[in-house]
């Protein structure tokens, strides 16, 4: 009963602003420590707004983004953490939000990172890309003319769907068409054309 009175007259004694950061770094902390653990025994599943969703294409995984359910959790954990380290050495409310922003965007940019690096060495190790050569697929994301930018396909690689980066030699193709895998480019991207010009290429050899 005396250390419940001694934390209440503590808290109490603490800034609205030092409270909302001793409360955001407490309940982030926990989240942190529980998404570790459930990393270590490898039942962390990624599932955020939509922006970085765990499924079963390993490259869906390797596509880099900071708004994460990792990486948010990450910014809150020393968001809130800086915020009462600045507070508690009497600086102003306003330095304390600026560290604290910094120092949660630095954590959340740099943990975004790491698992965009890990998913890239756990897919080298697992995906043939060039079973993928002479698949059919179809466009994600537009596909700029004559190489000009990359778009996104699905194609099909071991049994599974995969979205993969694409260029194309020719004119842009469009959301929606059906497109072939004709070569294997750096980086992981795939050449594609479109199937009915492949079609018509292998008619006028063959004739």
């Amino acid at each position: 009963m005396i250390v419940n009175v001694t934390i209440n007259q503590w808290w109490e004694a603490l800034s609205s602003a030092h409270q909302v950061f001793w409360f955001i770094s407490i309940v982030f902390s926990v989240l942190f420590f529980i998404q570790f653990v459930l990393l270590l025994i490898g039942l962390d599943g990624d599932a955020g707004d939509g922006l970085d969703v765990h499924v079963e294409s390993p490259e869906l995984e390797t596509d880099f983004s900071a708004l994460s359910l990792r990486s948010i959790i990450a910014f809150f954990t020393f968001f809130g953490w800086t915020g009462v380290l600045i507070l508690g050495n009497q600086l102003s409310v306003w330095v304390a939000v600026i560290s604290a922003t910094i120092a949660g965007l630095a954590a959340m940019f740099i943990v975004a990172y790491l698992m965009y690096k890990f998913a890239q060495l756990e897919q080298s190790g697992t995906l043939n890309l060039y079973h993928a050569l002479d698949q059919p697929g179809e466009v994600y994301l537009s596909i700029p003319a004559h190489k000009s930018g990359q778009g996104k396909v699905h194609v099909m690689i071991d049994g599974v769907v995969r979205e993969m980066d694409a260029v194309t030699d020719g004119e842009m193709l469009k959301t929606g068409e059906a497109v072939r895998v004709v070569e294997i480019l750096d980086n992981n991207t795939l050449k594609v054309e479109i199937k009915s010009r492949l079609q018509e290429s292998t008619k006028i050899q063959l004739s």
